[in-house]
């Protein structure tokens, strides 16, 4: 039996580029009283979003559905006694629910041994195992045919132990099978469940065919007070068993769109794990993410530790899913105060998210900062609450309900089962937000580093051929002063170009690149909406946070200690101040990023093992913050490129178990523009200051190149831009906050081989391969080279990367290129087409089909070649909006399309119905093809 459809790695498909998107809810007694009818209500919910899922052609196949609920006591009584044993307690139960190997004999005994094993190692009594009675015909065949074994493992609380030390035994139980079935090669052996409070019972059927498949769902005995429910959506994904929610603590509607950066930061704080519940044992929960889940699945894997080591669920999420407070004046100071404390201790999971969660007592709902998705509830007089996706899941009575509401960005509700109480949002957070003294750990620890006035260059004064001839060293263009820095500092902003950029990709340039231009950035896409960073600029941040990162864990006043800035760009001031600052807490170091050029292309390798162990005894040797830098270039030295120096480091101090003891800042000549901070801050960096991005423009105003404003004006303006310019990359892909943005690495590498991947950007996408760190040192080195040659002082390259330029970078739409169509489509020759076409055959490669070839086959008689007219209805016009044309240019599209016989489209939006009939000229302005939008965006 194989559980999860086959997946193999081909060249342009990589799994961990799959989303999903989904209804989700829960039902609840708030009185705590436990009922079938709960799971009854709760199966009508998830019934009745079906149509959030997709169904296969077999109509019972589905991407996944499950509920999770309290474990039915009284069923599960009954099952002991039919054991021929006895439980004293409910309280006293807990049921593992096993995906076992459903069709290896022989894999399903190995995990039953192996989970009879770690369940004695731990202490559990255990009663016996049960099948889970189901009804296959519920099932389509797809989902038969890797259908696992279904089985459930009853256990019993030993004497002795409390509630928390129960749960805390389980899951170190069920980390422990986890950890065996992987060793030994089960890859079927799924624990969806393994609690004494919660049970899950999913898979990949239709949602309305959960209490038909399994039987438990159908009996009278199975009673809850609360019940959390799913119905998945495989939006660009093979649905599977283990995939279908809800996971153990919740159930996800959204993406994660951070999800890189918070595995890797994951991974580099279990180092540092410790906590007094957990004492030694805290080494058998690594690895805290399980690498092959979605991106809820180790949303959920967070989420579950951080509860079972001693936080409420509400205070977990409230942690790991923030409400926007950075630019909120109103909220009361003891929010902010509470989040800006747990920032210091992690990073937000962002992405769009409607939550539903539950740790067995407690069953609640929280939304995103931006509120992406819905959530909606209705309360009635007999304190019956549904929560939902959508309403109307349950069919309720108005007359009977007494509250109704949806939740709003950043918010949460709650019912508490053992009290029998409703929370609303600020009561939880009144709640948490006094639990500890945060305000005073802030004010008594983190350290505001102070904007501070700009000054003239940091090493003093440069004549005018000592700036361009480090300008040159770092790959600086004429274009880079006059339409990039130039443009920021006059206008405060990005400038803006036209759309697409039809130079060669980094990799087939002919002109030096720098290694930014092989990183391409991601963006939003599939149920995953994009941030207007303009009108939504209240719930983004730039604030970041330098220092050593303890425990995440545990809650103490010397968590706090840290140094916070308010954007991760910061002047050359600003650094010298951190540099100067009089803690131990806060030592810095600062490690030259560079390498002797007289050695020869390998010594730049050698240069980056030596940075990289430098790293690590800076940090070995209390360093918290570790600066590093290109300011000693020389004719001897060449710069490290920075970005491969940050992910180097980055890369090391994680696999040297090191990296939160201390954070990156860098110090480079090297970053100009907005991609470059992206990339440097993506990889690893906190902190960025571009010095000599900084005396350039300072530069501007001396010489009087800008008139009429200040230096201080001028770097206010160009910090302003980089700002603005930061917050729309991460816009794109929907984040909001730059601490979750930090080693996310939303990047995917084009050009760049595996080797430099895997050493420097661990986890990063490299399509096609490309250079080493051979080809990039002698890209380096001669750089460098030219840069020292004597008439390299007067002035930079223009090497028409924006502008066409005669000896500059090829362009695929060239000015004689483009003359060529013109006079091919004017005259109708062939001659003059064969021209045209000769010039687009013949030029260097610039995209990857430039590399391309087609395979010959033999000819075909003449006679069978189609004529022209066939071939036309193969053809169609992209599908762009009405809006995004214009209403003229869609028409004369659709005109055309039309007139030889191919198709337009009308993109999202549809089309005017006048268009429907011919024009007075004879002319159709109908598009043959209608795009139907799905309006699943936002939902």
């Amino acid at each position: 039996m194989e559980m999860i459809q086959p997946q193999s790695q081909r060249l342009l498909y990589d799994p961990k580029y799959e989303h999903d998107g989904c209804g989700v809810g829960f039902v609840a007694d708030v009185s705590g009283h436990r009922s079938f009818g709960i799971v009854q209500k709760a199966l009508t919910a998830v019934g009745n979003v079906t149509h959030r899922g997709a169904i296969s052609a077999d109509a019972k196949t589905g991407d996944g559905a499950g509920v999770m609920t309290q474990i039915p006591v009284k069923l599960f009584q009954r099952e002991i006694e039919g054991m021929g044993q006895r439980l004293a307690r409910g309280a006293d139960l807990a049921v593992g629910m096993i995906f076992l190997p459903g069709r290896d004999e022989a894999a399903r005994k190995q995990a039953v041994a192996i989970i009879d094993a770690e369940v004695e190692a731990a202490g559990l009594h255990r009663f016996g195992w049960r099948q889970v009675p189901v009804d296959r015909s519920a099932l389509g065949q797809t989902a038969i045919d890797i259908e696992p074994s279904i089985q459930q493992v009853l256990m019993g609380r030993p004497d002795g132990m409390n509630d928390e030390e129960f749960g805390r035994a389980l899951y170190v139980a069920r980390r422990a099978i986890e950890s065996r079935a992987k060793e030994e090669a089960i890859e079927d052996c799924y624990v969806p469940s393994f609690s004494h409070k919660t049970i899950v019972y999913k898979g990949m059927m239709v949602a309305s065919q959960l209490d038909h498949y399994y039987r438990d769902l159908r009996d009278p005995d199975f009673e809850t007070a609360l019940a959390v429910y799913h119905q998945r959506y495989s939006t660009n994904t093979f649905p599977n068993w283990r995939l279908a929610q809800p996971f153990r603590t919740l159930a996800h509607n959204g993406e994660i769109n951070t999800l890189q950066g918070n595995c890797n930061w994951m991974r580099a704080r279990e180092p540092e794990l410790h906590s007094t519940v957990w004492g030694d044992r805290i080494r058998d929960l690594i690895p805290i993410i399980e690498e092959s889940g979605s991106d809820s699945a180790k949303l959920d894997n967070a989420a579950e530790l951080l509860t079972l080591s001693g936080r409420n669920i509400l205070h977990t999420m409230m942690m790991m899913v923030p409400e926007a407070w950075e630019n909120m004046p109103h909220m009361k100071p003891a929010w902010k105060a509470f989040y800006q404390y747990h920032a210091c201790l992690t990073e937000p999971w962002d992405g769009p998210a409607a939550l539903a969660f539950t740790d067995g007592d407690i069953v609640g709902a929280c939304l995103d900062r931006n509120g992406l998705r819905p959530a909606r509830y209705k309360l009635t007089d007999d304190g019956i609450i549904v929560m939902g996706s959508e309403v109307g899941v349950v069919e309720m009575d108005d007359a009977h309900i007494v509250e109704k509401g949806r939740l709003g960005p950043g918010q949460m509700i709650a019912v508490d089962t053992q009290r029998g109480q409703l929370l609303h949002n600020d009561e939880i957070k009144d709640q948490f937000a006094r639990r500890k003294p945060y305000g005073r750990w802030l004010n008594r620890r983190l350290y505001q580093l102070a904007k501070a006035t700009p000054k003239p260059s940091v090493d003093g004064h440069h004549t005018h051929a000592d700036l361009v001839q480090r300008q040159r060293i770092f790959g600086y263009t004429q274009e880079d002063l006059s339409f990039v820095i130039k443009a920021m500092i006059l206008e405060a902003k990005e400038p803006i170009f036209s759309m697409g950029d039809d130079t060669a990709i980094a990799v087939l340039a002919v002109k030096p690149r720098l290694l930014y231009s092989f990183f391409k950035q991601r963006f939003a896409q599939v149920t995953n909406p994009p941030i207007d960073p303009l009108r939504e600029e209240v719930v983004m941040s730039l604030h970041s946070y330098l220092g050593p990162r303890l425990s995440f864990l545990e809650e103490k006043d010397e968590h706090a200690r840290l140094v916070h800035v308010e954007s991760a760009i910061i002047s050359s001031q600003e650094l010298e101040s951190l540099r100067a600052l009089d803690e131990p807490a806060f030592k810095s170091a600062t490690i030259q990023a560079t390498f002797d050029v007289g050695r020869g292309v390998a010594e730049m390798e050698r240069a980056v093992d030596a940075l990289c162990q430098a790293a690590v005894e800076a940090v070995d040797d209390g360093v918290s913050i570790l600066i590093l830098s290109d300011r000693d270039v020389s004719e001897d030295r060449a710069p490290i490129p920075m970005l491969l120096a940050v992910g180097a480091v980055h890369q090391h101090l994680i696999r040297a178990a090191k990296r939160m003891k201390t954070s990156i800042v860098v110090e480079s000549a090297e970053p100009r523009e907005v991609h470059h901070f992206a990339c440097l801050l993506g990889y690893g960096a906190a902190a960025v200051s571009p010095y000599l991005g900084f005396e350039t423009l300072g530069e501007f105003i001396e010489s009087g190149e800008i008139e009429n404003m200040s230096l201080e004006e001028a770097q206010k303006n160009y910090l302003k831009a980089l700002d603005a310019g930061l917050l729309k990359i991460m816009s794109k892909m929907g984040i909001s906050t730059v601490s979750s943005y930090q080693g996310a690495q939303i990047f995917e590498a084009l050009g760049i081989g595996d080797d430099l991947i895997e050493r420097c950007f661990t986890g990063t996408t490299s399509w096609i391969g490309g250079i080493g760190m051979e080809e990039l040192a002698e890209s380096i080195i001669e750089r460098h080279r030219r840069a020292f040659e004597p008439t390299s002082a007067k002035k930079l390259d223009d090497h028409g990367y924006y502008h066409f330029r005669r000896d500059g970078e090829e362009h695929r739409n060239s000015p004689k290129m483009v003359r060529a169509l013109h006079a091919a489509v004017a005259s109708g020759s062939y001659e003059d087409f064969k021209v045209f076409s000769s010039l687009v055959d013949d030029r260097e490669p610039i995209a990857i089909r430039d590399l391309l070839q087609f395979k010959p086959r033999d000819p075909i008689p003449e006679e069978e070649v189609e004529p022209i007219e066939a071939i036309f209805p193969r053809f169609s016009s992209a599908s762009m909006s009405l809006g995004a044309l214009s209403p003229e240019a869609h028409v004369t599209l659709a005109m055309a399309m039309n007139r030889i016989g191919a198709r337009s489209n009308t993109g999202e939006g549809g089309d005017d119905p006048v268009r429907y009939w011919p024009s007075e000229n004879g002319d159709s302005p109908h598009s043959k093809i209608k795009q139907v939008a799905s309006g699943r965006f936002g939902v």
